[in-house]
């Protein structure tokens, strides 16, 4: 149906302002499409912080850092949901102790699952079988990555953190478009050099679609003495570092392999959440405060225009 731009006589459901894309059908847009973006448009404004954690290389522990991000947020007193569009392989449910657990649909969409007040939702969620494989080609992961965005109520969020699969793929592509503008990419390698040209393909890929990178995170970097603590470097270091100087981006910091990384992992249990104290999880807390910083620059930014310091505005929680 061929349409011209439509008017609008009302502001978007959710942000209230009047030159929101959402308020006006495009030209050329059916109604259908135009409604189906009205409700994309109307969950999205209500999250502040959209922040996709990506890798070039599988196994590079991206979905561990994509947890402990999203659970560090939530300790630091932020509104969290954690998205998992690894289609093919949904690991989320498993580090998150949420195996087995079915979303439910009401009348205002899917229900994500919540585990430690952070919002969760994965195919996993969607599947009756574990033991099941996902065959499916880029429309329907398409379909289903819109349909998490659309049809999920998220509500009010400070940030979603969104675990990516390895490479530049359908669905990390299928995030970028659906969802517009992204504060940015948090992006995973380890230190040897098999894994540190794929981070920079990761790289380039967020540069063509003009997505900021928040920066490097070397991962298995050096081994954690589960007794002493003391990190000995079985292979190589340096490469996350290196990536971040010669690609002109932000290093966020070194996460070596410890232990209870991958038990508590195994054993749904985030990381930095109940290893609090242990020499890693202090890196990890470090390593989110660039993202973290993405919220309190928003909060300075309203503190200013309204004349108000920053420390007069609560952190919402």
């Amino acid at each position: 149906m061929q349409t011209t731009d439509v008017e609008s006589t009302s502001t978007c459901d959710s942000c209230n302002q009047t030159a929101c894309s959402a308020t006006k059908r495009q030209k050329d847009e059916s109604e259908e499409a135009f409604q189906e973006r009205r409700q994309l448009q109307s969950r999205l404004c209500r999250i502040r912080h959209k922040v996709v954690v990506l890798s070039g290389k599988g196994g590079v522990g991206k979905s561990t850092v994509a947890v402990n991000l999203a659970m560090a947020l939530k300790m630091a007193g932020k509104r969290v949901g954690l998205l998992d569009v690894d289609i093919h392989g949904p690991s989320i449910p498993t580090m998150m102790g949420l195996e087995g657990k079915q979303t439910i649909g009401t009348e205002d969409g899917l229900v994500p699952i919540e585990m430690g007040g952070i919002k969760v939702m994965s195919l996993g969620f969607l599947i009756k079988n574990p033991d099941d494989a996902v065959i499916w080609r880029g429309p329907l992961k398409f379909g289903v990555i819109k349909q998490f965005l659309k049809d999920v109520v998220w509500g009010d969020l400070d940030y979603l953190i969104v675990d990516s699969p390895p490479g530049t793929g359908d669905e990390p592509l299928s995030v970028c478009q659906l969802i517009g503008t992204l504060d940015g990419a948090v992006v995973v390698s380890t230190p040897q050099r098999v894994a540190a040209v794929d981070v920079r393909k990761s790289i380039t890929f967020c540069r063509q679609l003009h997505l900021p990178v928040i920066g490097v995170v070397e991962n298995m970097s050096g081994f954690a003495c589960p007794e002493c603590g003391a990190v000995t470097h079985i292979l190589r270091s340096g490469g996350g570092r290196q990536i971040s100087i010669d690609m002109g981006v932000p290093f966020l910091g070194s996460i070596p392999i410890d232990p209870k990384i991958a038990e508590a992992g195994d054993s749904g249990l985030p990381f930095v959440q109940h290893f609090v104290d242990s020499p890693t999880a202090k890196i990890m807390q470090t390593i989110i405060e660039p993202v973290l910083a993405l919220d309190g620059r928003d909060q300075g930014a309203a503190s200013s225009s309204s004349g108000l310091s920053t420390k007069s505005v609560p952190s919402p929680g």
